[in-house]
C-alpha cells in the first residue's frame, strides 16, 4: 500500500503542534465538564444521549438505520444508546406508518422539555465560556469549529475500518 502524501510540507509544525495540543486540551475539558451547561441540569445528559435527542428533534422521526447513518455510527450503538431513553420515556418507539413492521423513533414531549432543559443550561455555560468575546468572535468560532467537525467526520468515512485487535 502506498505512503499517503505528507500533506504538512507546506505548513508550520509550530501551527500544527499548538493546533493538535490545543484540540487535546480542548477534549479533555470537554470530557471534564461535559459541557453539561450549569445550575441543576449541569451534567445531567450524557453526550450520546444529547446527541440522539438532539437529531430527533431537528430531523424528526426515523428508523435506525437512517439515524445511524446520520450520526455516523453504526445500527447496535444506537439501539444500545436509545434503549435506556426509551426507558425513561424520552423517545417513543412507533410503527413506521408506511410499514407496520419497522420501528420508528420519536422525541416525545418528555423527550422535547428535558431537551430544551439541557439546551438552555448548555447556552448558558457557553455565554459564561465566551463573555468577554463579540459576537463576530462568536459567529467565527462557530464557523470554524463547524468546519474542523465537518473536516473530521469527512476524513473518518474516507479512511478504512481499523480491525480490532485481539
Amino acid at each position: 500500500m502506498p505512503t499517503p502524501p505528507d500533506m504538512t510540507t507546506d505548513l508550520a509544525p509550530g501551527v500544527l503542534d499548538t493546533l493538535q495540543h490545543q484540540v487535546a486540551v480542548f477534549a479533555r475539558r470537554a470530557e471534564q465538564t461535559r459541557l453539561g451547561g450549569v445550575g441543576q441540569v449541569r451534567n445531567s445528559m450524557d453526550r450520546a444521549a444529547y446527541l440522539l435527542l438532539n437529531r430527533l428533534d431537528q430531523e424528526g422521526p426515523m428508523g435506525v438505520k437512517a439515524l445511524a447513518a446520520g450520526m455516523g455510527i453504526d445500527s447496535s450503538t444506537v439501539t444500545r444508546q436509545v434503549a435506556p431513553l426509551v426507558d425513561t420515556g424520552l423517545v417513543k418507539r412507533t410503527s413506521h406508518p408506511e410499514d407496520g413492521r419497522a420501528v420508528v423513533l420519536q422525541l416525545s414531549p418528555r423527550g422535547k422539555g428535558r431537551l430544551e432543559e439541557v439546551r438552555a443550561s448548555r447556552r448558558e455555560l457557553m455565554a459564561l465560556v465566551t463573555e468577554g468575546w463579540t459576537e463576530a468572535e462568536r459567529d467565527s468560532f462557530c464557523t470554524l469549529l463547524t468546519r474542523f467537525n465537518v473536516a473530521l467526520s469527512d476524513l473518518h468515512t474516507a479512511l478504512p475500518p481499523v480491525p480490532p485487535t485481539s
